[in-house]
């Protein structure tokens, strides 16, 4: 039986995992970046898998030869995009690799990669939509999964001292909903919420990058749904050892913290928190329900799912005073009864 994969520690933390970091604490989208930092065709197939995909299944490596072709034909139908034909004919992990690269080639794979993301997750939303399961056993499925992998984290004496999962109740939902104006209940992303506390600080980018490995891939974190009021990541990175030489190959623009737009968090919360969509394998016996024409959908599944990773002194630190969840909670729900009574109406017991 093979052994668990490790944990890196941050003097091990590759290009391609300081910027799949990068991209979940700042909020980015994997769709403005300009190539990738893979370096073999193991680590791209195990990129794969990730995405709990099988390559060596004949059904999924069929479903993720469909989906290639599919980008390969939307972007000479709407942009006359001129592809190699080696590019073209290359299998997946083999575009991951290329995309790792230089040139006219690597510029094509990126190309191709993007719409093959969203075609992906297209598929999988729809093939959702099909299966006549209720939430109630796509949660379990996440939560099986979620589950699975701290479980193992905390087995193998991973540095966390406090994990905590669960689904939101009704009341908070509807005190959610209640609280701003622009929620729907479709654009709820914390139905299903998961918070991890480490030791240290140092331990919570080698925590977070074991997450994407084994759980979740970062190019499904949701964008614009990030907070990060822990670290100023690139300052971080220039002043530790074995990430100082990465910094000057970072992709895109410069990135500090990113404090939460939460109006109901305390100014001084502290946490990483963030939005993922994580693929979950439907299993066969629900899949016999999928109806006809559900063929090209692949047999994975995406569940939106809220994450917070933080250190055990900012977890301290968020139980007291403005930041802690008392003071939060007081204030969402003092804003929902004002606007339950008031509307839009000023509040005649406060002056102008």
């Amino acid at each position: 039986m093979p052994h668990p994969p490790r944990l890196k520690p941050l003097e091990e933390l590759t290009l391609h995992d300081v910027e799949a970091l990068r991209l979940i604490l700042s909020g980015g989208s994997v769709i403005d970046w300009h190539r990738l930092n893979l370096v073999d065709e193991a680590e791209a197939r195990r990129f794969v898998q990730n995405h709990e995909l099988l390559p060596d299944e004949p059904k999924d490596r069929a479903f993720i030869e469909h989906t290639k072709r599919e980008a390969v034909s939307y972007l000479r139908r709407h942009f006359a995009f001129a592809i190699p034909k080696p590019v073209e004919e290359a299998s997946v992990e083999q575009l991951l690799l290329l995309a790792s690269g230089k040139g006219h080639r690597q510029v094509c794979a990126c190309t191709i990669l993007k719409v093959v993301q969203i075609i992906n997750h297209m598929a999988g939303r729809e093939l959702l939509f099909r299966l006549p399961v209720s939430d109630r056993d796509l949660f379990h499925l996440v939560e099986e999964k979620v589950y699975r992998v701290v479980g193992t984290m905390l087995s193998e004496g991973f540095p966390i001292t406090e994990f905590v999962g669960g689904r939101k109740n009704l009341d908070s939902t509807y005190t959610k909903l209640l609280s701003k104006p622009e929620a729907t209940a479709a654009a709820l992303y914390d139905k299903l919420r998961f918070r991890i506390v480490t030791r240290t600080p140092d331990n919570v980018l080698p925590v977070l990058n074991y997450l994407t490995e084994q759980l979740f891939p970062f190019n499904y974190v949701v964008p614009k749904q990030s907070t990060n009021s822990i670290f100023d990541f690139r300052a971080y990175c220039a002043k530790t050892p074995g990430l100082s030489d990465l910094v000057p190959q970072f992709q895109g623009d410069p990135d500090g913290p990113l404090p939460s737009d939460n109006r109901f968090s305390g100014a001084n919360y502290r946490v990483i928190q963030f939005v993922t969509d994580v693929p979950v394998r439907v299993p066969p016996h629900l899949m016999e329900f999928a109806p006809a024409g559900s063929e090209n959908l692949g047999p994975i599944v995406y569940m939106l799912c809220e994450f917070q990773v933080l250190d055990a002194e900012s977890e301290a630190h968020n139980e007291t005073g403005d930041a802690s969840h008392d003071a939060y909670k007081h204030r969402q729900r003092e804003a929902v009864f004002r606007r339950l009574r008031l509307g839009s109406r000023p509040d005649p017991k406060k002056p102008d």
